[in-house]
């Protein structure tokens, strides 16, 4: 990132990398492949943050198994909740804000604003390779709120996750048109949830039919980053905070997982060099 674009004195200053994930959909999974993308950053030696902009539906804290932790004041805002002792990932998210677990943020749009200007602007993330912001589904408010307070960081782009059917790819497609318009650079999409693999035959069952969103990144003219099928183990490992990527390497998740992380990588080491 160019520091001198956004300013010496910014709390993004140190982050060297800004990325979305997106979707016109709710449900296919975008909180799950931040948190793997975040793990599989973690494994390549690299320092991720997470900015979960999802006010509604903040899953992040949970992923991680850190949805009781505190945020605390610092002199230049406020401290991100790390998720391990060597603080290789941080998090904010609003879960960590609301005084019980199960309190409805009922705000309107001018209030979620400012609360995502101020995620952008006041907390003290440090040195970091990748900043990596989950956000809630659809092309709404929070969104453009999103893109027009990093737009001085100059992000890196959006990756855009959707399922395979097609009700989920048309969503996935105005997403598509909002980057366009927003000018925000698209990495790639993500099909996710695209089969299950059988535990004990490695059968693939196409439950959500099949390449919806390699189609659509032919037709739109972006990289399509991998499919990610539907694995028990995946599931088990974000309801109970453990590192997929860590814990389970023979799983049919991994390797699409690993080469969208190596792709992200490649995006980042051209943009730099």
């Amino acid at each position: 990132m160019e520091e001198a674009a956004a300013g010496d004195q910014s709390n993004l200053s140190g982050v060297q990398h800004v990325m979305l994930v997106l979707s016109g959909k709710g449900g296919v999974g975008k909180s799950t492949i931040t948190t793997e993308l975040a793990l599989s950053l973690r494994h390549a030696g690299k320092k991720v943050g997470i900015l979960d902009v999802d006010l509604c539906g903040p899953s992040i804290p949970r992923m991680f198994k850190v949805q009781d932790s505190d945020v605390h004041q610092c002199d230049s805002g406020w401290v991100p909740v790390f998720v391990d002792q060597e603080r290789s990932i941080s998090l904010m998210s609003i879960g960590f804000l609301l005084e019980k677990p199960d309190d409805a943020v009922v705000w309107r749009g001018p209030k979620k604003n400012a609360l995502i200007k101020q995620f952008v602007a006041d907390v003290a993330w440090g040195e970091l390779d990748f900043l990596i912001v989950d956000t809630p589904p659809g092309t709404s408010d929070e969104h453009i709120s999103t893109v027009e307070a990093l737009r001085p960081y100059k992000p890196l782009g959006a990756i855009l996750v959707t399922t395979p059917q097609a009700v989920a790819v048309g969503d996935v497609r105005r997403e598509l048109t909002f980057c366009k318009k927003m000018g925000l650079r698209v990495l790639g999409i993500v099909e996710n949830m695209s089969g299950f693999v059988c535990p004990h035959c490695s059968e693939c069952t196409n439950i959500f039919s099949k390449g919806g969103g390699e189609e659509l990144a032919k037709y739109a003219g972006v990289p399509f980053l991998g499919s990610v099928p539907l694995d028990p183990q995946l599931g088990q490992s974000l309801e109970e905070g453990r590192d997929f990527i860590r814990e389970f390497p023979q799983s049919s998740a991994f390797p699409a997982l690993a080469h969208i992380a190596q792709q992200v990588l490649d995006s980042a080491s051209q943009r730099s060099s």
